[in-house]
């Protein structure tokens, strides 16, 4: 067999490259909001969940919080059950809210935990119901619009989640939370993992998106905010020069910023590897928020 030393040189680079970034994450919590098209294309998919296993491998701790919006969608109008959303946030009435945990829960959940426990014993699936993971209480609107079954985040409870990383495993979390009532909740997931990322004190929280990160002009591809500082990440929310689709994941970097996490990162989850580009490699990808 011929050696291409050329080849095996670009990738010992690569590990060398790689080597401090190993040792400074090391044992270090990474949270990481799964959505967009990297949960809906099936090659993506597999290679998001290599990726996570390959941080878990080399000593990272990575919790997983996804959504599925566009599935519930799908599964609702399969049903004949009118999409209807108000200010970004989902209707949801008491049919509804089955079918979103009907997917969030039952579907999307497990093909994640499956995907990953391909390579090894490694995820486990979660909702707020589990050990009261995510208390959530009634969102209100200051409209007064009733979105029914749509919540907020009350609390996180943190211990479920750190017997799990104690254990080796990585959680993955569906977005549904619990009322003090028993009732069940749909609970934007961008904001969930904005929580879970600061009730965690995380190292940093991820965003895989559809986009490359934020823009001062979304028109103009040439404005892509590699660095940005979380003051002016909350003049931008303020003023509203964030686009609609992106504000729930800039406030989530938010509330991780404010709680303690050094870094957030919104990424373009299309882009194949893009994890490992953002944490192990010295250029990474997309826009970095920083305190």
């Amino acid at each position: 067999m011929v050696v291409d030393m050329q080849t095996v040189m670009e990738k010992a680079q690569i590990l060398t490259e790689a080597l401090p970034y190993i040792k400074e994450y090391h044992g270090k919590t990474v949270v990481i909001k799964y959505g967009g098209a990297a949960m809906e294309q099936e090659d993506l998919k597999q290679v998001v969940a290599t990726d996570i296993v390959l941080m878990k491998y080399v000593g990272l701790n990575p919790v997983i919080v996804h959504g599925g919006g566009a599935e519930v969608s799908r599964q609702m109008k399969a049903m004949g059950k009118e999409v209807k959303f108000v200010n970004g946030l989902r209707v949801t009435d008491e049919d509804t809210i089955d079918i979103v945990k009907m997917v969030l829960v039952g579907k999307i959940n497990k093909e994640v935990v499956s995907l990953i426990n391909r390579h090894g014993k490694l995820a486990v699936g979660l909702s707020g119901d589990d050990g009261n993971l995510i208390t959530a209480r009634k969102k209100k609107m200051e409209d007064g619009i009733d979105l029914g079954f749509v919540g907020e985040v009350v609390n996180i409870n943190t211990q479920v989640l750190n017997n799990l990383i104690k254990d080796d495993f990585i959680p993955v979390v569906a977005t549904v939370g619990v009322g003090e009532d028993g009732a069940s909740y749909n609970i934007n997931a961008d904001k969930v993992a904005g929580e879970i990322a600061a009730a965690l004190k995380a190292d940093k929280i991820i965003f895989l998106t559809d986009v490359d990160g934020l823009y001062e002009d979304f028109e103009n591809k040439d404005t892509l905010i590699s660095e940005l500082k979380l003051a002016d990440c909350e003049e931008k929310l303020s003023s509203k020069s964030i686009k609609s689709g992106m504000i729930p994941k800039v406030e989530g970097c938010v509330t991780a910023l404010r709680a303690g996490v050094k870094r957030a990162h919104i990424l373009n989850g299309t882009i194949p590897h893009a994890l490992l580009l953002e944490i192990f490699t010295d250029k990474g990808v997309g826009t970095m928020i920083t305190k």
